[in-house]
């Protein structure tokens, strides 16, 4: 085993309050909103996952890296964290089918990256105070030059980012002799979505952020998707448009995350920031339309306002979280149309939800 020297680094809140650590050897500064995930396993699905975009990882799991990264795992072609924060990290690992360590993985992407931090008082900090803005930076003693570069910083509120993440370029995925075609509008999504669909006999046909709805329609699809994203749903309004024209039109749409806020906000419900949001693999979810529980993988800083969505003469609450009653899913009672917002497909996290793509699937058929 060797034996790594680490630098001295810091986090600074936008408050003013700064946290400790050590550079794992990739030195910078890295700014963005801080927000901490909850996941004992699966932290190379996170790094990946598109609507991370722009936030500062706070990992709560003491060791990250001890298994190593396996390309098939990532949710889309590159890290989408703005930096990485943990206690203990495992420059070693030790699952026999990695294909490389976590540092090189970071190091190649130049990903800025401090351990040795009492992570357990950080999150109690950001969960007391609520998410902000906050740089990691290992440039000791320029704390005054970067808290002014800081304060700088966009708030996430108001912030559409899921131009930064979308596809540039229409592709699509599974077979052509699939018995259904799907118009999925990319915000950010993940691979382990389109896995599903294929998995369920759909061709994907996935279309950038801004695409218009004849566009998607053009290519005649079965069904339409929203996806997961990054950032605020208010400034998408050309994706609420789609939404809108794809329930005026009554055919098949589902949404997740961020696709789940344009639906609603395209029946005119509103959305709101959240004081820190709901991010792991082991969030509770109840269907209120079976009465059974789920343990859902959740990655999202917005949600749906309960009371105008329960007002709304056409929309039906389905689902609910368990630890703070937010809004979880919703369906539309005349329209072929369902969102929710947490992650059914995992990546990470369990599968008690994958049989909602199933229910897209029996939307379509009917």
């Amino acid at each position: 085993m060797e034996y790594r020297s680490k630098n001295k680094a810091f986090i600074l809140l936008a408050d003013g309050t700064q946290f400790f650590g050590k550079s794992i050897g990739i030195d910078g500064s890295a700014f963005g909103e801080i927000c901490f995930n909850t996941g004992m396993t699966g932290y190379q699905e996170i790094f990946t996952d598109p609507s991370y975009y722009g936030q500062l990882m706070v990992t709560t799991n003491t060791h990250i890296g001890n298994y190593g990264v396996l390309e098939e795992e990532s949710q889309s072609k590159k890290i989408s964290i703005a930096g990485l924060i943990c206690k203990d990290f495992s420059f070693n690992y030790s699952r026999p089918n990695s294909e490389e360590s976590l540092y090189d993985y970071l190091e190649r992407q130049k990903l800025v990256t401090i351990s040795d931090v009492d992570t357990r008082a950080l999150v109690n900090y950001i969960r007391k105070h609520g998410a902000m803005n906050a740089v990691i930076s290992t440039e000791v003693g320029a704390e005054n030059r970067l808290l002014d570069e800081l304060l700088k910083t966009p708030s996430m509120e108001g912030l559409e980012l899921a131009s930064k993440v979308s596809t540039k370029e229409a592709y699509t995925v599974g077979s052509p002799d699939s018995n259904y075609k799907i118009a999925a509008l990319d915000l950010g999504i993940k691979k382990n979505i389109l896995n599903n669909m294929v998995e369920r006999d759909m061709f994907v046909k996935v279309f950038p952020y801004n695409t218009p709805f004849e566009k998607l329609e053009s290519w005649n699809p079965d069904g339409y998707f929203i996806s997961n994203g990054p950032g605020d749903p208010e400034p998408l309004k050309d994706a609420q448009a789609v939404a809108k024209a794809i329930i005026n039109k009554n055919k098949p749409l589902f949404g997740i995350c961020l696709g789940h806020q344009i639906i609603a906000l395209a029946n005119d419900i509103p959305t709101f920031k959240m004081f820190n949001g709901h991010r792991g693999i082991n969030h509770p979810v109840k269907n209120l339309l079976t009465g059974k529980g789920e343990i859902t993988s959740q990655n999202h800083g917005f949600a749906v306002n309960m009371e105008a969505a329960m007002a709304h003469p056409e929309i039906e609450v389905t689902h609910v979280h368990l630890n703070d009653q937010t809004l979880a899913g919703m369906r539309m009672k005349n329209n072929k149309c369902f969102s929710v917002q947490y992650h059914p497909e995992a990546g990470p996290g369990p599968n008690d939800a994958t049989y909602l793509f199933d229910i897209f699937k029996e939307y379509i058929n009917n």
